[in-house]
Formats: structure tokens, C-alpha cells, sequence
């Protein structure tokens, strides 16, 4: 990416002699449009404000008014300088914004109108967001692969895997320490880099590792140039940056009053700014996003997925660190940034809510009147299956999805094998949960209410385990298909043409 043009040097306009007296009059820290322009993009904007000559003169009223508003905060550069941002109006409405919908007024109605739990909300959420942070910094696999990893907890097979299964396990590690009234820590952000890390370095030694005095730093170049856009601090000031990063996080560092999500933002931005280990450090950013938004009681973020919303506009996300790092140290592009994503993920979680519950409701009309009553856990293996016949399920996969015990993820998918709908095959120690063929007319096929017991008595034999090519098989993948006692239609599934991918 191209680095913007930096600011002209504030001396430097004061010393061409412009009459103050305009400049003072238009001095303004937003265009006409209510914009929060750099100086990259105000020098090609038009027309200039009343009474100027040129865009040197307008940047200089800019900044004369964002300085009366800037926030000075305890945080500084390589080379000492203070980074700062300005609490300009669009700032405040967003956070305000967020605030109240992090309360979760609209979210919560659609979740009483569902009968799915906080849980599988939870769940979904948890895997789009591991998904996605991993496919922006670079794992190459398709979502609809990484999820079927994440439902099974397989073995990785390539570090773009390992990637996966580690951003999910920081999820949940994230939301552990959140609750947790310990304050962040150095080790902490060590341990939490570890896991996002574990087994996909080039040496493993580096996991949780900060870098060291005369250690190469990894730095952002131009694709056209070659030349650095941005070098992260020398490796020597990391562990001090890093004590005075975890000061921020708590709230124990000199700064007044700040935001709850600003403060997030900000802990976000000096995180993948300060790049304190050889790699991983964007999902480490925004790992300690989520816990400083939970910490601080906003618990709609662990519905959210700022990755995905970042994987779709990665220039406009990389455009805001380096906005903020060529203006003097201005934090308020990325914070007005950052505002923007959190309140676009709230709006792909209304749609994702919304999705999910018409798939809850069309597998409820499937199985209205049928035996047995399966739960909200069951339900969501429904829906998945019916979305993806490849889903493969195992017991370590539920439980940590659902944050269930073993016994319980064991006993949801076993009684999908006794009714025929899952095919348990057995490989090593592993087993394995598959959906059987044509799944959803066997669905359709349960029995009656009515008729339940004498539909028992006629599959009292159907888990009975057999061997296939050296593979232990339960259950009927194929076969025959049951007599059709219904009339064979769809099932009114919500059709996934203009919708979003399955989640």
C-alpha cells in the first residue's frame, strides 16, 4: 500500500504568513460533509472553504481546531512523541451508538423471539470471528473448510488449519480471562500469544516470545516501491511498551476519563503498532480488543465479528493505522475507523440473528409433531447438516462449541446414530459424526408423536456397529431408504440464494 502524504509541518505553515484572521474563521476539525479528512485527502478536496486561498491554508485552520480538541494520552512513539486523538462529534454519536446497542435491546428481542440460546449465538460468532481473523493475516483455506474444522476439532493438517483451531481456542481463552477480575499482564498477553501462535511458527520458541535487542523487525513495505510504510519500535523499548500497554488496558495509566470502547480501540491499534513478536500480532491486537470490550461489560462483542468486516476492506483498514501514524500521532482516523466496523458488525449480526432463527424455525416446521424433541444443541447440528451434507461432527467439537461436558456432546450426536441421521465412523481413537444420506427426508420420516413407540421398536437395531474397510461404521449411510410415509416435498428450508454464507 501506497504510505499517505505526510501532513505539512504545522512551523512551517505559521512561518509562510497566512492571515490568521481567516484561518481562525475556518478553522473547523471536519469538512462540510462532517469528514475527518488527512491531509492526503483534503489537498485534493473541493471547493475550499469560504475565504481561503488554499488547501495549506485550510489544513493549517484544520488543525488549529483539532487541537483545541485533542486528548493527549499517555502512549507515545519510538522516538517519545505522544499519540492523541480528538473527541469530535462523530466520535461521541458512535460511541454513544454502541453503547446502547452493546446493551443489546434489538439482538436481545430477536433471541427471545428464537429459541435458540445466548450458547449458539455465542458459538457461531465465536467461529466466524476465528475464521476470518485467521483468512486476513493470511491462511489460505474456505470458510466452509474452516468451519467444518472448527465443528470437528480435527487434527490440523497445515499451519493455515493450525491457525483456525488457535484463533478459536484464543477466543474462548479471551473470554475466560475477561471474566476474570485479574488485570492484564505482560505474561498474560505472553500466554494469549502462545496459544494464537502454537504451531505455526518457524521456530517454536517464538510463541509468546517478545522480540530481543539485535532481532530483525518485521515492518510494512510499498508492493510498487519496495520502501517502507511503516517500522514498528526498536525491540529494545518492547518490554516497557508492553508494561505501559497493559497500564492502558486496566485503566491505571494517567489519562482521565476515556471511553470504554475508545480505550478498546486504542489497545487495539498501539498492540499491532508496537508488533512486540515475530508474528501473530494483528490477531493478538484484536484478541485484546475483545477482552477490554468484555471487561468493561459490553458483552454483545463476543456476538461480533470485527475480523470479517476487516477481511472484506483490508485497504481501508490498513490505511487507518497509517493515517494515524503520518499525521502526528492522530488516533482519531483509526478510532472513527474502528467505530465504524464495531457498528457494522452489530448490523451482520442483526442479519446473522435473523438467518438463524428462520433455520430454527424451518427445523422446528420439519420436525412439528415428530419424535423425539431434540434440544437447541441438537437443533443447531440440524441446521448445520441440512446447510453442509459434508459437516463433520465429533464429540470433542460439540462440547467446546456449546461449552457442554463431554457426556452431554456424546449423548446429542450418539442419539442422531440411533435414528439413523448421523453415520458414527470410529478411526483410531476418534469418532466421528457424519450426516446420513438424503438427511433431511429422513428427518421428515421420524415418527409421529402418536406412533413413537412403535417407531422405537423398529430401530432397535439400527446403531448396531459393523466394519468397512477397516473403519467401524454405525448407522445407515445409505442403504435403503425407509418406506416414504410423507409426501416427499421440501421442507421449506430458507433458501440460501442472496443470503449470506452459513455461519
Amino acid at each position: 500500500m501506497r504510505k499517505p502524504m505526510p501532513a505539512p509541518a504545522f512551523d512551517d505553515l505559521i512561518r509562510r504568513g497566512f492571515d490568521m484572521e481567516l484561518i481562525l474563521k475556518s478553522a473547523r476539525p471536519l469538512d462540510a460533509k462532517g469528514r475527518y479528512l488527512h491531509w492526503d485527502q483534503l489537498r485534493y478536496t473541493k471547493p475550499l472553504p469560504e475565504g481561503l486561498d488554499n488547501h495549506e491554508q485550510w489544513w493549517l485552520a484544520t488543525h488549529l481546531a483539532r487541537s483545541a480538541h485533542s486528548h493527549e494520552l499517555p502512549l507515545h512513539d519510538a522516538g517519545g512523541s505522544p499519540f492523541r486523538f480528538c473527541n469530535v462529534a462523530p466520535v461521541q454519536e458512535a460511541v454513544h451508538h454502541i453503547s446502547q446497542r452493546a446493551g443489546g435491546h434489538i439482538s436481545l428481542e430477536e433471541k427471545r423471539q428464537s429459541t435458540y440460546s445466548g450458547r449458539q449465538y455465542w458459538a457461531g460468532s465465536l467461529v466466524r470471528e476465528s475464521i476470518y481473523s485467521s483468512l486476513f493475516e493470511g491462511a489460505a483455506t474456505t470458510r466452509q473448510k474452516a468451519r467444518r474444522l472448527l465443528q470437528s476439532l480435527d487434527t490440523p493438517r497445515n499451519r493455515s488449519e493450525q491457525m483456525i483451531i488457535n484463533n478459536f481456542q484464543a477466543m474462548r481463552h479471551v473470554k475466560k480471562l475477561a471474566a476474570s477480575p485479574k488485570p492484564m499482564t505482560p505474561d498474560a498477553v505472553r500466554e494469549l500469544h502462545g496459544i494464537i501462535t502454537e504451531s505455526t511458527l518457524d521456530d517454536k520458541h517464538d510463541a509468546g516470545r517478545v522480540q530481543q535487542e539485535g532481532e530483525e523487525r518485521v515492518f510494512i513495505s510499498d508492493v510498487m516501491t519496495g520502501r517502507p510504510v511503516f517500522i514498528p519500535p526498536p525491540a529494545e523499548q518492547l518490554p516497557e511498551r508492553l508494561e505501559r500497554l497493559c497500564q492502558w488496558a486496566n485503566g491505571t495509566a494517567d489519562a482521565g476519563f476515556i471511553h470504554p470502547v475508545v480505550r478498546a480501540i486504542v489497545l487495539h491499534f498501539m498492540a499491532a503498532h508496537d508488533h512486540y513478536f515475530v508474528d501473530g500480532n494483528g490477531r493478538l491486537a484484536r484478541a485484546l480488543f475483545y477482552w477490554s470490550m468484555l471487561r468493561e461489560g459490553y458483552w454483545l462483542a463476543e456476538y461480533i465479528s470485527i475480523s470479517s468486516i476487516v477481511y472484506r476492506h483490508p485497504k481501508a483498514y490498513l490505511k487507518a493505522y497509517l493515517y494515524s501514524e503520518t499525521d502526528n500521532n492522530d488516533l482519531t482516523y483509526f478510532i472513527l475507523h474502528q467505530l465504524e466496523v464495531i457498528q457494522r458488525a452489530i448490523k451482520d449480526l442483526q442479519r446473522y440473528l435473523a438467518r438463524k432463527s428462520a433455520e430454527f424455525r424451518a427445523v422446528q416446521r420439519l420436525l412439528r409433531g415428530k419424535e423425539p424433541q431434540f434440544n437447541s444443541r441438537q437443533i443447531r447440528v440440524i441446521s448445520d447438516a441440512i446447510r453442509d451434507p459434508l459437516s463433520r461432527f465429533t464429540v470433542r467439537g460439540h462440547a467446546s462449541t456449546f461449552d457442554v461436558a463431554i457426556q452431554t456432546a456424546r449423548g446429542d450426536l450418539e442419539q442422531f446414530v440411533e435414528l439413523d441421521l448421523l453415520v458414527k465412523t470410529t478411526q483410531g481413537k476418534r469418532d466421528f459424526f457424519s450426516p446420513a444420506e438424503d438427511f433431511e427426508e429422513r428427518l421428515s420420516q421420524l415418527p409421529d408423536i402418536k406412533s413413537s413407540s412403535s417407531g422405537r421398536a423398529k430401530r432397535s437395531n439400527a446403531a448396531a456397529p459393523r466394519t468397512e474397510g477397516g473403519v467401524s461404521v454405525t448407522g445407515n449411510p445409505s442403504g435403503k431408504k425407509r418406506a416414504n410415509k410423507g409426501s416427499g416435498k421440501k421442507s421449506g428450508w430458507p433458501s440460501s440464494a442472496g443470503s449470506p454464507s452459513r455461519s
